[in-house]
């Protein structure tokens, strides 16, 4: 019964615009009743969940207030590197035609991802946020006007070039984050699948429609979704082509967290800032293990990768530092080395 009370209040805080309070209470698992609430709100119906003034997707610029970070490549995909905490930002600027992936998209993201390669070897970069310009879109997926005028020759060149830009994107060392507010469709869902986690807003919408185009997913989706949802969930949306709303994709997997009221960025860049704090060649060795690991054939191939990347975080300063704060009560200040 007090549970039940407490998810009435929370709906009615809802109402009222009770966002930071609803997104609490699923997002920390530490609470009372935090796992059973968090089913429980996912399941409210939406009408229950939305402010009266309807603000949750502000279809104006997302970045508008990001001060502490500089530009440093791109125009229509542009790279932003925080100063002195580790987070960069790689942000979809193409609002005119919904981020739509063209030739100059693609030529940017292509050096947005190879300049933010090479600042996390000094660990300038420690977590990436791929994310819009806007909350109201995150990438439409293909350029379709620019894709009706090439040739079949210029088609595939184009998919092998979007395919492996999102490979790379999937193997920059540092964790990446991907900021999924508003429409994510075909190439634009699988730009965030290529992030380690995706963070939603509640007015995202998830989906590979390619079926229902005569072609299939081609930068990476028919291959990445099957290992994050599994076989038969990837084959449901892949044949049908049916987009998931936010709620449905955190149920199916897709989302790893979504914010019920408030922006995808928001939270993105919190959970990034979070794990920006751990010690850099930790965060990269915990990246290579996982990602090593679960590509091993066997058991002893998996624990061969940990064991690898284990010894390389033993003898680094930042180990025994964080065993003095740790002996001191302070904050741990990590240097990467």
């Amino acid at each position: 019964m007090q549970g039940m009370k407490g998810l009435t209040t929370m709906m009615a805080m809802a109402r009222r615009g009770g966002a930071a309070t609803l997104k609490g209470c699923w997002t920390l698992s530490a609470a009372p009743f935090a796992s059973a609430l968090a089913f429980s709100v996912v399941k409210v119906p939406r009408r229950f969940l939305r402010s009266s003034s309807k603000s949750v997707i502000p279809k104006v610029k997302a970045c508008e207030n990001l001060g502490t970070y500089d530009l440093v490549c791109g125009q229509e995909a542009k790279l932003w590197v925080g100063r002195d905490h580790g987070v960069a930002r790689i942000e979809l600027d193409r609002m005119q035609s919904r981020n739509a992936l063209g030739h100059n998209m693609l030529t940017d993201l292509e050096h947005c991802v190879v300049k933010a390669s090479e600042l996390t070897i000094d660990h300038t970069i420690r977590c990436v946020v791929v994310h819009s310009c806007t909350e109201s879109v995150f990438c439409a997926g293909a350029d379709l006007k620019e894709r009706r005028a090439m040739g079949e020759d210029e088609v595939v060149a184009f998919v092998k070039r979007l395919r492996a830009s999102f490979l790379a994107l999937q193997r920059l060392p540092v964790p990446t984050i991907a900021a999924v507010g508003g429409v994510a469709l075909g190439g634009g869902f699988e730009l965030a699948l290529s992030c380690d986690l995706r963070v939603g807003s509640d007015g995202c919408v998830l989906g590979l429609p390619e079926t229902r185009l005569a072609i299939i997913p081609g930068a990476g989706g028919t291959q990445r979704l099957p290992h994050l949802i599994g076989v038969p969930k990837a084959k449901d949306l892949i044949y049908t082509g049916r987009t998931l709303k936010a709620y449905e994709a955190y149920e199916f997997g897709c989302l790893d967290r979504y914010v019920v009221q408030g922006g995808a960025l928001e939270e993105a860049l919190s959970l990034a800032n979070t794990i920006a704090g751990g010690g850099p060649v930790a965060l990269q060795a915990a990246k290579e293990a996982v990602d090593g690991g679960f590509a091993a054939a066997t058991w002893e191939g998996k624990m061969a990768v940990e064991e690898e990347c284990y010894a390389r975080v033993v003898p680094t300063e930042d180990r025994l530092e964080a065993l003095a704060a740790f002996s001191e009560k302070r904050k741990p200040n990590f240097k990467g080395a």
